[in-house]
């Protein structure tokens, strides 16, 4: 990919003004860029320099100071990275993420036309579907930083502190023409659960709420929570954008297998397909690192992706807890394993579960035949 002239002068001049956060999101900006051109080398190389440690966040002549907890003395906010790894959706996500784009990006006209609403987007769903890397790609998309906010990491164990840190972050974003994003949002709602008063659970809750009520509509924010039931209904209602993010259809696993294991020969495509049906119930994060412990494996070892190994972590994996791709030797059982469930759960012919397996046709048919007696191939 070409890098833009206007792109170059950017960094540069940023870099010579030593305005470290101009530097930050232009890199981000050419790192979303290279994703989109499929150069995911490229854009995790770029966010590799973003993310090494020792450059403050600041602009020309000062640092920029992050709110903190007066506690510990810890920022209650985080600069965050332009993603490297792709978002996929499938059609009803895709097009409520792509209609609360829109409406952000052209919020001016909607005001003017006096139909505006805020723009504020509430993700929920069980972990591992995707939550924080959706609102990396929206903010990217957008074209504005990412400014996390952990709400379990701000309830502070001081009395009033937690109300505190609340206001201390929605005082800090509107100037910064950031998106917002408040992750763990239910983290509130455990309060009611630990030493906190109901009383100290209260005053947090307003102060969210207060929070969000001295936004101007145009101030991006998005919320996540794995538990939306334990919001407070005020704050939900202060999203008029909705998403759950479930777990990945048959359609949209394949997706994730293609571009994790980038696959994009017949074969693998194929490949992709019977894996999305044999993943059935994983989330993109399970699959996700089922993927990348096969890619190293095969990194190191100077092969091809070891499929049958691949396949054997992936029948062992539960949701939430993958298992990681290795290079042992398989064994009798492994492989007659392997063999029943594509052939019962893929209904792949005899052929391809032979390939797939790494043994013979005729041993196909024996590992098959000692199980269910007579199989058609």
């Amino acid at each position: 990919m070409e890098i833009s002239t206007k792109t170059l002068i950017t960094l540069l001049q940023a870099a010579m003004s030593a305005d470290y956060t101009q530097v930050r999101r232009t890199a981000n900006g050419l790192s979303k860029q290279l994703l989109d051109t499929k150069d995911v080398d490229g854009a995790r190389a770029v966010q590799a320099v973003v993310r090494k440690k020792g450059v403050p966040l600041q602009t020309s002549g000062y640092v920029e100071t992050l709110p903190v907890d007066a506690g510990t003395r810890l920022p209650l906010l985080e600069e965050g990275v332009a993603p490297t790894t792709p978002v996929i959706l499938d059609e009803a996500a895709g097009h409520v993420v792509g209609q609360f784009i829109e409406d952000a990006q052209n919020h001016d006209q909607l005001e003017q036309a006096g139909v505006d609403a805020p723009i504020r987007l509430l993700i929920f769903g069980e972990p591992g579907t995707g939550k924080s890397l959706l609102a990396s790609h929206i903010a990217a998309q957008l074209g504005r930083p990412l400014y996390v906010a952990r709400l379990d990491a701000v309830i502070s164990s001081r009395l009033g502190e937690t109300a505190k840190n609340v206001r201390g972050i929605f005082d800090f974003i509107p100037v910064r023409n950031a998106v917002l994003f408040l992750d763990e949002m239910d983290a509130i709602a455990k309060l009611r659960d630990d030493r906190h008063e109901l009383g100290e659970l209260k005053r947090v809750v307003n102060a969210v709420i207060q929070g969000l009520d001295t936004l101007t509509n145009d101030v991006i924010v998005i919320g996540a929570t794995n538990h939306p039931h334990l919001l407070d209904p005020a704050i939900f209602r202060r999203f008029p954008y909705k998403l759950e993010l479930g777990l990945p259809s048959t359609a949209t696993r394949a997706e994730m297998w293609k571009a994790f294991l980038r696959l994009d020969s017949p074969e693998g495509i194929a490949d992709a397909e019977t894996l999305a049906i044999v993943s059935d119930g994983l989330t993109g994060a399970d699959i996700q690192n089922i993927s990348l412990s096969a890619r190293r494996r095969a990194v190191l070892d100077k092969a091809e992706i070891n499929l049958p190994n691949l396949l054997v972590a992936l029948l062992s994996s539960r949701r939430g807890s993958p298992s990681l791709a290795d290079t042992r030797k398989l064994t009798t059982d492994d492989k007659k394993q392997l063999a029943l469930t594509l052939h019962d759960r893929a209904k792949l012919p005899v052929t391809e579960i032979a390939r797939m397996v790494g043994v013979s046709r005729q041993m196909a048919h024996r590992y098959l035949k000692g199980e269910d007696g007579e199989v058609d191939g």
